[in-house]
């Protein structure tokens, strides 16, 4: 069995002309415990809400988690593994959620998969919590994760897993793949770490110096390591000792087996070594019989299915609620309610910050939607990210404590990693927050939540030079241009309440990817709009004041609307009618159609306006077909109350004012 997985990454990668087939080969017997003897799974469902979820956090070993799926009966026929990192194949270079069935995560830059594992388990504790009933576990699984020493060196797996024992999230067991080995050659001369007293000072449960080539060895680890999550004894590291590339007679135990093909000599020297004498990918039946998983998978579900069935007829609205929020679904005529929201916030004309404006619409938000999950990178207080009803999570003396609102401390890329991995679970919608500026320190998660186009929500306060005396290591000048480059990540930077209220309600509302909100630290006065322009809010821009003889259109997110709004006064007194434009989101804008577009950018010379890097607006200026010029910044900001700092980088009303006549 452990061969067959050799066979097929070493063929995979040779066919491919790319790829590593050392971590397969290596990690081939422990794999095997693990898949043969204690994963629950249902390779004909899987999306099986009571699985075990398994994280190949290791992603550059694709091969491990491709023949294993193949092998065990998903629907990833040989075709596939023929066809590795090749063009719209089902096997690509590193695993992706949504393309190959059963992979749970996508993986590759390396720890965030650990991460993921992390949020995952999270996840299930929490809804555990939440739904099961005595003689009931309808929520009872583990998140299993294989990983290695580039994983350990990242420092996201610090901040995740420092922080899953401190949770106690005792159904996350790790399997570590400790070979000594990356690209560059032995990593005892960069890597010296002592892992196991690493976790043990996290909290976890340490297995140490398991051979990881002794499959009997390894599942016996992973039985401990079963207990530990059964008497809620904290998550669990396994440390096998592995010989990477295992099998191979002149490359096992050496970088050259990493990241490279073996080549026609080494693999058929591998071959004879190991005993496998068949041609490339093929599987003996005996073996595919061994491995095959749909039997058990099915007779598996088949037992939940009773059980949940039960469980339902004994608890029907919990068992709905489950079913919804495991679907992914909202709750019904959730859309209606979110328009009387908006409209409630509009009725209202608050003057507040949109941080505030945020934290009102988190209160009306979380009335409605159970499944909303919280929380901050150690700035609640200051992000205005909790509301009354909320509960923290929290593991203490009395046992652990399942809230919805998480305290993530200084861990910026943990949280939003970790977040990803509660969104990729089920269940919940999450979301959390920091500065804008340290929206850098999580931008790969950022990323990776934009790739597998999974509802997290990323909340961003303290958005411009706005927050004043911090200065500029904390003052973000080219982070909302930079965010904005981001594919299928939803931007918005909001003006006043209301359309704090509609950023918040699209995020929501947005099935098929995360969201980033910016929101201002200092006050923002209410805009008034009619319906029509309420309504068009959610479309990321529209025209807030329009008239036939405008000269000029001004352009503004976020809290420069306000000084749009001045200039366009102030342009009135000079005989000059202006058109204003409002851009919460030009990313959402962007997105609508061709007509709507041009009837908001129209013709006239453009004055576009916003507290940050200048290049991104140019383009609506190209658009519209007519000549401009952008108010923004060129250079970071400096220390001092925001208002003289709008004045000393000539972002005023007077300038904007002072562009457009320019410009006519």
């Amino acid at each position: 069995m452990a061969n067959a997985i050799r066979a097929l990454a070493m063929d995979a990668v040779q066919a491919a002309k790319s790829g590593h087939p050392g971590m397969p080969m290596g990690m081939a017997e422990i794999a095997v415990a693990l898949w043969a003897r204690h994963l629950k799974h249902n390779p004909q469902n899987p999306h099986w809400a009571d699985r075990d979820r398994f994280v190949l956090s290791n992603g550059h070993g694709s091969m491990l988690i491709y023949a294993l799926l193949h092998l065990t009966g998903y629907d990833l026929p040989i075709e596939e593994l023929q066809n590795f990192r090749q063009l719209h194949s089902k096997t690509p270079g590193h695993p992706e959620v949504d393309i190959t069935p059963g992979v749970e995560t996508t993986t590759g830059p390396l720890g965030q998969g650990i991460a993921n594992a992390v949020g995952m388990a999270l996840a299930e504790k929490l809804l555990a919590a939440e739904f099961n009933e005595p003689g009931f576990p309808v929520v009872d699984h583990n998140t299993y994760v294989f990983l290695g020493d580039g994983c350990l060196m990242e420092g996201i797996s610090h901040e995740a897993c420092s922080l899953a024992g401190t949770l106690g999230l005792s159904k996350l067991i790790v399997m570590y793949d400790d070979n000594g080995i990356s690209i560059d050659g032995k990593v005892e001369h960069w890597f010296g770490d002592d892992t196991p007293k690493r976790f043990e000072a996290y909290g976890w449960n340490v297995i140490p110096n398991v051979n990881g080539h002794d499959v009997d060895a390894v599942d016996a680890a992973i039985a401990q390591a079963r207990q530990n999550a059964t008497l809620d004894k904290g998550p669990t590291l396994i440390c096998c000792k592995t010989n990477i590339g295992e099998g191979s007679p002149n490359m096992a135990g050496t970088d050259k087996v990493h990241g490279a093909p073996l080549g026609d000599k080494e693999i058929a020297a591998t071959r004879e070594a190991i005993g496998w004498n068949h041609p490339p990918f093929h599987i003996p039946p005996e073996v595919y019989n061994a491995w095959d998983a749909q039997v058990e998978g099915a007779a598996r579900q088949s037992a939940w299915d009773k059980l949940f069935a039960t469980y339902e007829a004994k608890f029907p609205a919990k068992a709905a609620e489950f079913k919804r929020r495991m679907a992914g679904n909202l709750p019904a005529g959730i859309e209606a309610k979110l328009t009387g929201l908006l409209q409630a916030v509009a009725d209202k004309a608050e003057t507040i910050a949109t941080r505030k404006a945020s934290q009102n619409a988190i209160t009306l938000l979380a009335a409605e939607l159970p499944e909303l999950l919280g929380g901050s990178a150690d700035l609640t207080g200051s992000n205005l990210t909790n509301w009354p009803s909320c509960v923290a999570v929290r593991r203490n003396a009395d046992g652990f404590v399942a809230g919805n609102h998480v305290n993530w401390g200084v861990r910026e890329f943990g949280m939003s990693a970790a977040l990803n991995g509660v969104a990729l679970h089920g269940g919940y919608i999450p979301f959390g927050a920091t500065f804008l500026t340290f929206s850098d320190y999580s931008r790969n998660a950022i990323r990776m939540a934009a790739l597998m186009k999974k509802r997290n929500i990323f909340v961003f306060t303290h958005d411009s030079i706005g927050l004043g005396e911090d200065g500029p290591t904390h003052q973000p000048v080219e982070h909302a241009a930079t965010l904005r480059l981001i594919p299928n990540l939803d931007v918005w930077r909001p003006a006043d309440a209301v359309e704090s209220m509609a950023a918040w309600n699209a995020a929501v509302l947005r099935a098929n990817g995360p969201s980033a909100l910016l929101f201002s630290r200092q006050n923002l006065p209410h805009v008034p709009r009619t319906a029509a322009q309420l309504e068009n809010t959610l479309k990321g821009g529209y025209v807030l004041s329009d008239a036939a003889d405008a000269k000029v259109t001004l352009v503004a997110t976020g809290s420069e609307l306000e000084l749009v709004l001045k200039a366009q006064e102030a342009l009135q007194a000079k005989g000059v009618v202006a058109r204003v434009v409002s851009m919460p989101s030009t990313t959402v804008f962007d997105r609508q159609d061709a007509a709507y577009r041009a009837q908001v950018l129209g013709t006239k010379p453009m004055v576009c306006v916003e507290a940050g890097v200048t290049d991104g607006w140019y383009k609506y200026i190209a658009a519209a077909g007519a000549k401009g010029s952008v108010v923004g910044m060129h250079s970071f900001g400096e220390s001092a109350p925001a208002g003289e700092l709008f004045k000393y980088f000539g972002i005023t009303a007077d300038k904007v004012a002072e562009a457009a006549l320019s410009l006519i």
